[in-house]
């Protein structure tokens, strides 16, 4: 039995810099998703470990594909159209949320999606930024011609953490972003990731090529390049399952940023006082992110902008562990992994 072509399937962008709270924010939109359609989100991680998947609970009508190792926008740009086909043939969507990395460009991606490729197969509706107001404080970030790219590409920015930041700190970033141009079509609060906004009402501001020019990120293009020469086949170039007791380091590092992480047997059990003993004891400019097997149970841990949470995860694949920073401000890998070591239980 031939099945029907996949037509017109509109696509969201949720982007936004490391931290901002975008899993959050799709999550929310989950939670809100008509009873009738199938959605499929695509994670992208900067991280080689790949841990935002593991934030997203099993749930009828939504397909969640994890892609870590670099950003869809240009290390992996030659996986993520054959991941794309992939998705949207066997699962055939209604609708598909995408997650660029935290570090990712967008002009990059839109060139995919709006490639021959998926002529008549996508239809691109409204980019959505997350901005943590706080972020605005720091210059670092400011300043950051992604984190830049990133809002002047969106049509519409969500303001997460807005229960974390001060008054004066929400004023600044909504006076921020009314400066800027093109106009956002809306500008909302989405406190602890709810975003009062339907996705089925987004508009298409970027279904037709050249509606708008796109900022090119020189950074980007080399590094897609540099990937155009190598080719990674889900299921051959995939990573290794750890052994119990022997942990699998990866590391990572471009863009300015790098990455340290790990994976154990989920047989490895931690004991949690010890390990939030020594994540705490981390410094705090450090984005962390697990999901780990503890004596009280399966956990997912985050911390990003010094705020920490800690909660139930339906995960047991594995453990696992994400450090990312400034290139050359991450901790000691070997002394780390001796410390992390003392930290399980037996």
């Amino acid at each position: 039995m031939t099945q029907e072509p996949v037509v017109n399937v509109p696509v969201h962008l949720v982007t936004g810099f490391l931290g901002s709270g975008k899993s959050s924010l799709i999550r929310g939109l989950i939670r809100r998703k008509p009873e009738h359609e199938n959605w499929a989100v695509l994670v992208n991680e900067f991280g080689q470990v790949g841990i935002d998947q593991a934030m997203f609970e099993p749930q009828d009508g939504v397909t969640v594909k994890g892609l870590p190792g670099g950003c869809l926008c240009c290390q992996l740009a030659f996986v993520l159209q054959a991941t794309l086909v992939n998705l949207l043939y066997r699962h055939r969507p209604d609708r598909l949320l995408i997650e660029p990395s935290g570090l990712g460009h967008p002009a990059g991606l839109l060139d995919v999606l709006r490639g021959e490729a998926f002529h008549g197969v996508l239809v691109m509706h409204d980019i959505i930024a997350v901005l943590d107001p706080r972020r605005l404080d720091d210059p670092r970030s400011r300043e950051h011609d992604t984190f830049r790219d990133q809002l002047a590409m969106a049509d519409a920015v969500a303001l997460t953490m807005t229960d974390l930041a001060t008054e004066d700190q929400l004023v600044a970033a909504q006076a921020w972003l009314d400066a800027s141009w093109p106009r956002k079509k809306w500008i909302r609060h989405a406190p602890y990731g709810e975003l009062d906004a339907s996705l089925s009402n987004g508009g298409m501001a970027h279904a037709e090529e050249g509606a708008r020019p796109l900022p090119e990120s020189e950074a980007h293009r080399r590094l897609r390049e540099q990937a155009a020469g190598s080719v990674l086949v889900e299921g051959l170039n995939g990573p290794s399952f750890p052994r119990p007791g022997r942990p699998i380091c990866e590391q990572g590092v471009s863009l300015g940023y790098a990455t340290l992480g790990w994976r154990w047997h989920p047989d490895d059990v931690f004991v949690l006082d010890r390990l939030s003993t020594l994540l705490a004891d981390l410094p705090s400019r450090l984005r962390v992110k697990a999901v780990l097997h503890t004596d009280s149970g399966w956990k997912f841990y985050n911390r990003s902008a010094g705020t920490v949470s800690l909660e139930p995860t339906a995960w047991r694949q594995d453990s696992r562990l994400e450090i990312i920073a400034e290139a050359g401000t991450l901790p000691d890998a070997d002394r780390l992994a001796i410390r992390l070591a003392e930290c399980l239980g037996g």
